[in-house]
């Protein structure tokens, strides 16, 4: 009898404690995601301290994930710079994915054709967690301002491709990603938070989003989402020009339109891309009536 009820009492509280270890596993799991995303770009070099710092997390908390990552061939140690970079596991992985986007080989070849038309730089973005992160990018020799390459990570709060990002989103997710934000960068949530409304409002209008010196004080963006059928999130295409070769009235006449255009070329290209479908504004009237609160945290970059 004293057996079955220590045994029933054991059984109580394993199943008391699962939801807090469910919990703790899945912080785990974030926070190993949260360091992977510290490497922007393949030859990335940081130590423990530093990751720590990016991360606003112990080092002794670092330590321990940086050194089961890798053993999973995530990342590689460094002996002679006590540093981390990148490991085979984590470049299979991100070469996998990329592959299978056959869309990537539409879009920059659209890109390149208007860059070829503007002194800028283009690019299609996708979100990853509080970033927009480049899967394509284009522009001439003479391109003057953002260099910006594939994997380049830029701000949702602070920059045109993520505004264009946010105001998409439909309020829940939209709340949601804010939220999200508020707790690792107050300043950067209330600063994409003032920015909604009326970005919201001319986009419905307009079909794009232009964003004035947020990002970098010499630079103006302008970006277009486009629905993903196959990633349920929205990819977003963005160029930059200097400020100063494109004031307001001219951006909105000159270049506007013919990114709009662009869009439009490969959202009617992605039709004959199985799963690939990507859709603007100008072509469906309303946006997908889905909720996207799960998407608008989780990103789609390994």
């Amino acid at each position: 009898m004293g057996r079955k009820r220590t045994d029933a009492l054991a059984h109580d509280d394993l199943a008391s404690s699962r939801p807090a270890l469910e919990t703790e596993v899945i912080q785990v799991v974030a926070r190993a995601f949260d360091i992977m995303r510290c490497f922007n770009g393949h030859n990335a070099r940081l130590g423990n301290l530093e990751i720590a710092n990016k991360c606003n997390l112990p080092r002794s908390t670092v330590s321990r994930l940086t050194q089961t990552l890798t053993r999973m061939g995530q990342l590689v140690y460094l002996p002679q710079d006590q540093k981390y970079r990148l490991g085979p596991g984590a470049i299979a992985m991100s070469t996998t994915i990329l592959h299978g986007m056959h869309f990537r080989s539409l879009v920059r070849a659209k890109l390149q054709e208007f860059a070829e038309r503007i002194p800028g730089t283009l690019g299609f973005v996708v979100p990853d967690r509080f970033d927009m992160v480049y899967l394509e990018c284009a522009r001439t020799y003479n391109a003057i301002g953002l260099n910006s390459t594939v994997g380049t990570r830029i701000s949702i709060a602070r920059t045109a491709a993520g505004l264009a990002y946010a105001v998409a989103l439909d309020d829940t997710a939209c709340e949601s990603l804010l939220r999200e934000m508020a707790r690792e960068n107050p300043k950067d949530a209330r600063e994409l938070r003032s920015q909604i409304s009326p970005n919201r409002e001319f986009f419905q209008k307009h079909g794009y989003v232009v964003s004035h010196g947020r990002w970098n004080p010499h630079i103006t963006g302008c970006s277009i989402p486009m629905w993903s059928e196959q990633y349920r999130t929205f990819l977003v295409i963005t160029f930059g020009v200097l400020s100063t070769m494109y004031d307001q009235k001219r951006l909105h006449k000159e270049l506007a339109p013919q990114l709009l255009d662009v869009a439009a070329a490969i959202s009617r290209m992605s039709d004959s891309v199985d799963g690939e479908l990507l859709v603007t504004r100008r072509i469906a009237q309303a946006w997908p009536t889905i909720n996207q609160t799960e998407t608008t945290n989780r990103g789609i970059v390994a």
